[in-house]
This record gives structure tokens, sequence and C-alpha cells, in this order.
């Protein structure tokens, strides 16, 4: 137990450690979290409702797993800080943009995609309190792209890997890397909609949006996949016994006749 400790200790010096050097929250840019006061009113309302059901259910998840496992609470805590340094790290774009990672694709591997939903919208409260990315009117906004779709994206794609019985690495990789993706195809559409071209309209501005955000974002995306599963692997050696619990793992069966007298 205490080995598994000291491993909670490293990721989170680690995490906080590429926070302090890495982030810069008064740099003036337009970051994947939409900042608060951009999106008009009746579209911060609709997101926000849009939304609602997932949390209400995400909770739900995360109290049951709670209950069945109370040792899985420290897990539920690496599985947000992840999130929350992740998300935080925001690396220069094009135009005078900014994109970063999402860091959903291990929390929702671990416990699904409507738990992460929870733990992304108090990792963007937090930022959008402490760090002045994204915004409180925006929060159903950013919740549901980063924090819905990216999840849901994650979950269905790792779960095809299973069932297709991929090396277990490939299905996390390939959740992370298009949970990233789509969080930011999700985000231009959000925009686009908000914000229709004058020539062109909604599919103009998409155009737009997911141009500034690709050049970055699509390397991003990759590196994170391969972070993602780097975290899994180190999760697989040192917290097997939590991984099984959650049927993440599949338990080592026992040898024939084993147990019997």
């Amino acid at each position: 137990m205490s080995n598994r400790c000291q491993l909670y200790k490293k990721f989170l010096l680690i995490g906080v450690l590429l926070g302090y050097f890495m982030l810069n929250p008064l740099a003036p840019a337009y970051a994947m979290h939409i900042m608060e006061g951009f999106l008009p009113l009746r579209w911060c309302l609709f997101w926000a409702v849009l939304t609602l059901p997932f949390l209400v259910l995400g909770m739900r998840s995360i109290g049951r797993t709670v209950r069945e496992h109370p040792e899985m609470k420290m897990l539920l805590g690496l599985a947000g800080a992840f999130t929350f340094v992740l998300s935080a790290l925001k690396m220069p774009s094009v135009t005078g943009s900014s994109s970063h990672p999402t860091g959903v694709g291990l929390g929702t591997v671990l416990f699904g995609p409507t738990a992460m939903t929870v733990l992304g919208f108090i990792v963007l409260i937090f930022q959008a309190l402490l760090l002045a990315h994204g915004g409180i009117t925006t929060l159903g906004a950013n919740t549901f792209s980063m924090a819905v779709v990216g999840p849901l994206v994650a979950w269905g794609l790792y779960r095809v890997c299973v069932r297709l019985k991929t090396p277990l690495w490939a299905g996390v990789f390939l959740g992370a890397l298009f949970g990233d993706l789509c969080t930011y195809v999700t985000t231009a559409t959000q925009l686009a909609l908000a914000f229709p071209s004058p020539v062109g309209g909604f599919t103009a501005s998409l155009v737009k949006f997911m141009a500034i955000y690709a050049v970055t974002q699509v390397p991003l995306a990759v590196s994170e996949g391969l972070l993602t599963v780097v975290i899994f692997n180190l999760l697989t050696v040192h917290n097997r016994r939590e991984l099984e619990e959650l049927a993440v793992l599949a338990r080592p069966e026992k040898p024939a006749g084993e147990g019997r007298s």
C-alpha cells in the first residue's frame, strides 16, 4: 500500500512541476476552453442543459463505484489530477490561439465516460476560478466538449478495440487520441454555431476554427495518447488489483483443480 501511495505522490509532484513551469495563464490567447463572456447567453444555456443529464449519470456512477470499491478514491483523484494538469498546459497555435491536451482518456478507461464528465466538470471549475482558463458562463459548453464528447468517443473506441481483442495499449492510445481530437471538433462546432460567417455561414466558420486548431492539436493528440499509455502501463504494474476490481484488466484464471479438497 505504501508503494502505491508513493506512486500517487510522484504523479502529483510531476503534475505540479509541469503546471508551474509550463502554464502561463496570463498570456492573451484564445484557448480551447471558451473564455468567459464569449458565447451568447442562449448558447451558454443550451450547452449547460445538454450537459446536465451526463453530470447526473456521472454522479451516480461515481457514487456506485465508491460504495462498492472505497479504495478507488485515490485512483479517482489521480484521474482528476491527470486531467487538470494536461488540460491546463496551453501551447501556442496559429493566429494568436492556443491548444492543449485534454487528459480525459485515462479516467474514461478506468471509470467510464459519465464518471469522467463529473471529474472534467470539477477540473473546469477550478481552472476557470484559479487560472482564468475558460469561464463560468461557458462552463456548460466547455464541459460538453471536453468531458462529454471526449470521454464518449474515447470509451467507444476503447471498447471496440477490446471486443476486437487488440492489444490493450492500442485501445488506450486510440481512445485518448481521438477523444482529444473530437473535443476540438466539438469546440469548433460550438463556436461556428454561435458565430456563423457572414459569407459561407456555419460551414465557413467551422472550417476556419478547425484550421486554427489543427496545426498544433494533431501532434498534441498523438503525444497525449502516448503519455496516457505510459501512465496506464504504470498503473497495470503498481495498481493491478484495483484495475482487476474495475474490470479493466482480466483476473488471472486459477489453475484447474485449485481450491478443491
